[in-house]
């Protein structure tokens, strides 16, 4: 038996064992330190407009550091594996980027089709989203192609953020139907041989009079990360997060990502890492390489549910004493927001963390 097969197995045994002696539980997911990338990736240049691949293998960024075709171009740093330094920066070349802006980069989940934004000649607005395509990961990308009407419009249409299952693309726009200066919008679609439908606005709740843009939104589709210049903030631009139950309900109101993860200047552009627990952004906040860098912080589940300071039996029989709800003070898994339910998934977080001391 493997020890982590083992390890849940001894979970089970005990949560069936002591099921009575749950006690108050209050669980929930924070942000722990913002960490800098560092000189490999980071430049004394602009960096900016951040993207993980769902394999957590590639960092797609811009940058205007020597070496580019145009005003900002498009990178790529890769790694072996998650626990590996990331390499050196590549350019990804004169196909993708060209003698305009080319920026705002989000890959799609499989790695095949790269979304961008570009103000190159022959859009239908001053900035419009593009994408280009690839057959494999090892594939050099094709000729990029304007997403067209009515993705985009007359107006600014940027930083693109497609969903894990490719049908949901959302975008900031300046078009005029909107709240503020700009707001975040989503088109959808029924498969991926189909056409993007009308972007529709994602409502007051979520936009403002103030500028909202740069939308991620998480591979579970239940929250969306963003930046904006809305009143409650900490800085200049900050990072918010509005969350839903399901991929069918509304947005909640925003919540600001507070003092942990912004600063007193400017931080934008998040990705949300495909399994919830790393967010990237960008920053000009003391500490840089640069002029504005790329910066990392862990989203960590709270995972002592009754604040002892050790995850043991008695957090396991609080999960168990909420089984089957949607109570989210111990919903902690397999996302650190959860999945709306208190189930198995939160079972194997716990036991991910048996035994752990917690401040």
């Amino acid at each position: 038996m493997s020890s982590q097969r083992g390890k849940k197995m001894y979970l089970l045994i005990v949560v069936t064992l002591l099921m009575g002696i749950a006690g108050h539980a209050e669980a929930d997911f924070v942000y722990g330190t913002p960490t800098n990338l560092g000189p490999t990736v980071n430049s004394s240049a602009l960096d900016i407009t951040v993207n993980i691949a769902a394999d957590g293998l590639s960092l797609f960024f811009t940058s205007d550091r020597p070496g580019g075709y145009g005003g900002w171009d498009i990178w790529v740093s890769t790694r072996t594996s998650v626990d590996d330094l990331w390499g050196e920066p590549e350019n990804l070349g004169p196909l993708v980027n060209s003698s305009a802006f080319d920026y705002a980069p989000n890959i799609s989940a499989d790695g095949l089709k790269l979304y961008f934004n570009s103000d190159r000649p022959g859009g239908f607005g001053w900035n419009d989203i593009y994408v280009a395509t690839r057959t494999t990961k090892d594939d050099p990308w094709g000729e990029p192609v304007n997403l067209g009407s009515p993705v985009n419009s007359y107006a600014n249409d940027f930083f693109p953020s497609i969903s894990s299952d490719g049908l949901s693309l959302y975008f900031g726009s300046g078009r005029v139907d909107g709240f503020g200066i700009d707001d975040l919008y989503v088109s959808t679609r029924a498969s991926t041989d189909d056409p993007w439908g009308e972007p529709v606005n994602l409502g007051g709740t979520v936009n403002t009079s103030a500028n909202e843009g740069f939308p991620s939104i998480s591979a579970d589709g239940r929250l969306l990360f963003f930046s904006s210049f809305q009143n409650g903030g900490v800085g200049k631009d900050d990072l918010w997060v509005t969350m839903r139950g399901t991929k069918n309900d509304d947005w909640g109101t925003p919540v600001n990502l507070g003092e942990v993860v912004n600063s007193p200047e400017g931080e934008g552009a998040p990705s949300i890492s495909s399994d919830g627990s790393t967010l990237y952004f960008y920053s000009d906040r003391p500490g840089g390489f640069g002029l504005v860098d790329i910066w990392e912080v862990s989203i960590d589940p709270v995972v002592d549910l009754n604040s002892d300071g050790i995850v043991d039996a008695a957090d396991m029989c609080i999960v168990v004493d909420h089984w089957g709800t949607d109570n989210s003070l111990c919903d902690i898994g397999p996302m650190p927001w959860g999945d709306g339910i208190v189930d198995v998934q939160d079972l194997i977080v716990l036991a991910e963390h048996l035994f752990e001391e917690t401040p």
